[in-house]
């Protein structure tokens, strides 16, 4: 039974086969290997279940290339597949479909829903409103069962500015299922360059659907 800390932009997540301590930003409990599969758990530090992380299967993807050699790998998050394949010292994920529902406004805070498998409320605004915003939705009545939360500066067009509030978290450096949802959000097709206090992200949007390109490494 081994455990490893990985990380993506600073946003840490522990990789445990078997019994581990919690640490950074989250766990990937592996469940089971299977060749290029890993099908994993993911928990917040606060125990909830994550049902997705574009960083935390990014980083599952890399674990098992670098277990294998390999250069694909298919990470399992309860019914849901994100295929991660090398690409020169990043690592690619097809996050597959993203819904962008109409904006609307939540205690006067105008914002957008997007689903990248997870939930997410992005606010087109001053990053520095993280602050409130970010535990204020977190937790708001109209989101039963809580949100992920980003407020996004648009710099130009493909080209924008984040902090993120994720759900069961708190404020994180940089987070793979935010860059999408922001970019979702404020764009509609092309390259995105999500930019986070720990790193850039790339996103990819084509078709209503996204790849996620980015760093992970081990600590």
């Amino acid at each position: 039974m081994t455990s490893s800390l990985w990380h993506a932009h600073g946003n840490e997540y522990v990789v445990a086969e078997g019994d581990y301590a919690m640490a950074g930003d989250g766990a990937l409990e592996v469940e089971r290997v299977d060749g290029d599969d890993v099908f994993v758990t993911i928990r917040n530090p606060d125990g909830s279940i994550a049902e997705m992380s574009g960083n935390g299967t990014r980083i599952a993807g890399a674990w098992l290339m670098a277990r294998t050699g390999h250069d694909v790998a298919h990470v399992h998050v309860g019914p849901l597949v994100v295929d991660v394949r090398r690409v020169g010292e990043l690592y690619a994920s097809d996050m597959g479909e993203v819904h962008v529902f109409p904006r609307e406004r939540v205690d006067g805070i105008e914002l957008t829903r997007v689903v990248v498998g997870n939930p997410h409320a992005v606010v087109v605004g001053d990053p520095a409103q993280l602050d409130t915003i970010g535990p204020q939705l977190e937790t708001h009545p109209h989101f039963p069962n809580r949100t992920n939360v980003q407020v996004a500066r648009v710099d130009g067009p493909g080209e924008v500015t984040v902090r993120v509030w994720e759900r069961g978290v708190g404020e994180t450096t940089a987070s793979g299922s935010s860059a999408v949802a922001v970019a979702a959000a404020t764009h509609v097709e092309g390259e995105v360059l999500v930019h986070f206090p720990g790193g850039d992200l790339r996103v990819e949007l084509y078709d209503g659907r996204a790849t996620l390109i980015g760093p992970a490494e081990p600590r």
